[in-house]
């Protein structure tokens, strides 16, 4: 049975205008994304196989055009549009933490490095820029590394805050393994940056490690 021939209480599209967005499915979310299923398969049921197929919505997200487009009903299309909406979010959350008058919320930051860095397969070292107010100048992805090391180097940290006429940072990066507990490496690397940024009077306010769907705050722990 089509969707369209589903009660009206029961498509995804009319449930979502009436009750939002949080009311939906994995699946059913998709479903609205895709429009359309394939023969003998509902957009919701199309959803479905691809959370299946996949592993999880991160990995869907993560997924390369030849990965994504081997799937029967999607393609390079419905990839573009994919990315697309992914980077909005990131943009509108980035728009949104520079319109705030400090980073004062927590969970928009945690928001935002969660699509920044969450579905990456690579490890990915980022850094937020900040004013003398807290308020975001600008995001970097300074290193980039393999599944299980990126070098950082503290002068490049301290060369792209002065150019930026930092006042703080916070740093992220992941952990493509799933695991977000610090590493005595992380630990050491975050005392390190935290030593010679001092130098030129730039504070670190945090370190977060992203492994999705989980975020580490080293302030939180009192690692800060």
């Amino acid at each position: 049975m089509a969707i369209n021939d589903w009660p009206e209480d029961q498509r995804p599209r009319e449930r979502l205008i009436k009750f939002g967005s949080a009311a939906l499915s994995d699946a059913e979310l998709l479903a609205v994304f895709l429009r359309t299923g394939v023969s003998g398969k509902t957009a919701v049921d199309l959803g479905r196989d691809m959370i299946l197929h996949f592993g999880s919505l991160s990995r869907l997200f993560a997924a390369n055009i030849k990965d994504f487009s081997a799937m029967h009903g999607l393609g390079s299309a419905k990839f573009a549009q994919l990315q697309a909406v992914l980077e909005l979010a990131k943009r509108a959350i980035n728009e949104e933490l520079k319109e705030n008058t400090s980073l004062s919320s927590p969970d928009a930051v945690k928001k935002y490095l969660q699509l920044l860095l969450a579905n990456k397969s690579h490890e990915s070292f980022a850094v937020l820029f900040l004013d003398i107010k807290n308020r975001l100048i600008t995001t970097e992805e300074l290193f980039r590394g393999t599944l299980n090391h990126a070098s950082v180097y503290p002068r490049e940290v301290v060369k792209a805050a002065l150019s930026h006429n930092a006042a703080a940072l916070i740093l992220a990066h992941n952990h493509p393994s799933g695991s977000c507990d610090p590493s005595r490496a992380d630990i050491d690397l975050t005392q390190n940056l935290q030593q010679a940024l001092g130098l030129v009077d730039i504070k670190i306010l945090d370190h977060f490690i992203v492994a999705n769907p989980h975020i580490y705050s080293f302030a939180e722990h009192g690692l800060m």
